[in-house]
């Protein structure tokens, strides 16, 4: 009987190359997948196969996480151009950008164009990513009229936005040295007070650096609110070791992008609070994980962190304290699911970004199983001036209740739409009128998505509500801090049908609330933005909510009725119209 052994053919060298390269970790196969990906345009079958093999993985395994991520393609292509349809791209007119690339790269076999889901460049919009080999592979393009097609082709970036200015009335904290710093410049970052916190925080013990976060009283910024430091404690109190430090910036969500802009302005602000974190909770090592569509922002903090390890601020005995810290920066391949920090967990371990089920919860079965903290990077970014200059101060920022500053995204139909950073309390009318400088010319406020897409749909009559995390129970969500504003030539019936279209595309469809529910609701939506409503809509609108609010497995199907909701109840004349067969 033959050796099965003997029937496995060698792996082809260049995918052992790239398998080499990952240390044959079949925890990799993602990463594997994607250099592959790159390199040869597409994966096939045979490639999939050999790269399983490679890392001594299950073929089906390997098959499984090649069909889950959006950017990996089991088609052969040279560059494509990825064409944002989120909502805030959609309000810009991206399908026109998305038409006039196709005629500019009618016949020309090397290019591709197809729709993408939010690509994390809302101030950017209309925002294109160009993908392929070469000079240009993974560039960030935006804004970008039809009348720029020719020019994406050909390297044209567009304008990036400059932050480097603060608007009147800001505060800044996190974003205090955007524009002062070179931010690939460690020695720019030191001179400008980077490390501080950490150097500070390895004067003390790590119960009392716990203690300094916890008496700050900040709150994870991802939009739950959930208090950084109780969360840090839970970690500090596992007994199983090791312990693992984990930074979310998956940033996948239409109307958020703030993650992106601090590591572009400061990348060390984050890896150094990460490392702060891994001091108080026991833990040595941490990654983070970053969306695959920011290629330039992964390659920054991969910079940021050689650059920190040469100095002695990161890696082995950090600055003879005895305290070792290693940082590793894991690319992900699209998947607005991931953002979920279970879902990013199983990404990380090289499984399919599907949410696990919870209790157990990651601070005391995490990463491979083991204790592990999850936060953004805007709340990372926040721990360093805890650290540096003490609770007390850190709390005295702010008259209002919530302590801290928060970054706030504005966008739409605004005369300055971006980014800044302000303590809490905000109401969405200070928002547009002393941040955003007020509504465009001939425009007037219609409703605003306020948190992120999973946010709130708040009309005029809410302007005044001052925003924090409980202010989701009074119709106002502040979520990730995110708001996207709307005048009178919007159709809310049509902008809850692009909400839809968003969550259906990105549902990892492991459960059958959220992978039907959400494609339904689109369907229904469709019809009625149409002018084709039907007798019965709304009620099975509201129905369908329910529906997922109660059955979904994960935050995601759990969260689309909160825009649902909001808007059936605050516009219920609008749908009513709607479902009688008046168009929108």
């Amino acid at each position: 009987m033959p050796n099965p052994k003997s029937q496995i053919k060698p792996v082809p060298s260049e995918i052992a190359a790239v398998a080499d390269h990952h240390d044959r970790d079949p925890k990799a196969v993602l990463e594997v997948l994607r250099d592959l990906d790159t390199q040869g345009g597409g994966l096939t079958p045979e490639t999939i196969t050999d790269t399983a093999n490679a890392l001594r993985l299950p073929a089906h395994k390997a098959f499984g996480v090649a069909t889950f991520y959006s950017m990996l393609s089991l088609t052969p292509r040279k560059n494509v151009l990825r064409v944002c349809d989120g909502p805030v791209c959609w309000l810009k007119r991206a399908s026109d950008t998305h038409h006039a690339l196709e005629a500019a790269v009618k016949g020309d076999p090397d290019w591709i164009v197809e729709r993408t889901s939010c690509l994390g460049l809302c101030d950017r919009a209309p925002a294109v990513l160009v993908s392929g080999s070469g000079e240009h592979c993974s560039d960030q393009v935006g804004p970008v009229a039809p009348q720029d097609a020719e020019k994406v082709c050909q390297g044209w970036l567009g304008v990036p936005t400059d932050y480097s200015n603060p608007r009147p009335g800001e505060l800044r904290v996190m974003m205090a040295n955007a524009g002062k710093i070179d931010p690939d410049s460690i020695e720019s970052a030191l001179d400008h007070g980077a490390y501080c916190g950490l150097k500070a925080a390895l004067q003390k013990s790590p119960e009392g650096v716990l203690a300094e976060v916890e008496a700050s009283g900040l709150t994870g910024r991802g939009g739950a609110g959930f208090p950084v430091g109780r969360k840090w404690r839970f970690v500090f109190q596992a007994k199983r070791t090791p312990k693992y430090i984990l930074c979310n910036a998956d940033e996948s969500e239409p109307l958020i992008f703030k993650d992106r802009v601090l590591i572009d302005t400061n990348p060390h602000q984050m890896l150094e609070g990460m490392a702060i974190a891994g001091y108080a909770c026991g833990a040595n090592d941490g990654y983070v994980y970053i969306r695959g569509e920011y290629v330039h922002q992964a390659e920054r903090l991969e910079r940021a962190i050689h650059q920190a390890e040469e100095k002695g601020w990161l890696g082995d005995n950090i600055q003879g304290s005895g305290f070792s810290f290693h940082i590793h920066v894991h690319l992900g391949a699209g998947a607005y699911i991931c953002g979920e920090e279970t879902a990013l967990i199983e990404s990380l371990e090289g499984k399919r970004g599907e949410p696990r089920l919870r209790p157990p919860y990651p601070p005391s079965y995490g990463y491979m199983g083991y204790p592990s903290n999850v936060n953004n990077v805007e709340s990372y970014a926040a721990v360093p001036p805890i650290i540096c200059n003490g609770a007390s101060w850190y709390k005295g920022l702010s008259s209002y209740p919530t302590a801290g500053t928060k970054m706030y995204m504005l966008i739409g139909h605004v005369n300055k739409p971006g980014l800044f950073e302000a303590p809490f309390g905000l109401t969405l009318r200070q928002v547009i009128e002393e941040f955003g400088g007020g509504m465009l010319p001939g425009s007037t406020f219609k409703f605003a998505l306020t948190g992120g897409a999973a946010g709130s749909i708040v009309p005029p009559s809410l302007l005044d509500v001052p925003m924090d995390y409980a202010s989701g129970q009074k119709g106002v969500g502040l979520g990730a801090g995110a708001f996207l504003i709307c005048d009178q030539s919007v159709s809310v019936v049509a902008f809850l049908r692009e909400e839809l279209r968003f969550f259906a595309a990105e549902s990892c469809g492991k459960c059958t609330p959220c992978r039907v529910g959400t494609w339904r609701s689109f369907e229904i939506l469709s019809r009625m933005a149409e002018g084709k409503g039907q007798k019965g809509d709304v009620a099975e609108l509201k129905a369908l909510a329910e529906v997922m609010l109660n059955s979904s497995f994960c935050g995601l199907g759990q969260s689309v009725p909160i825009p649902m909701n909001s808007a059936l109840s605050q516009f219920a004349e609008e749908f009513i119209a709607a479902e009688r067969g008046e168009a929108q």
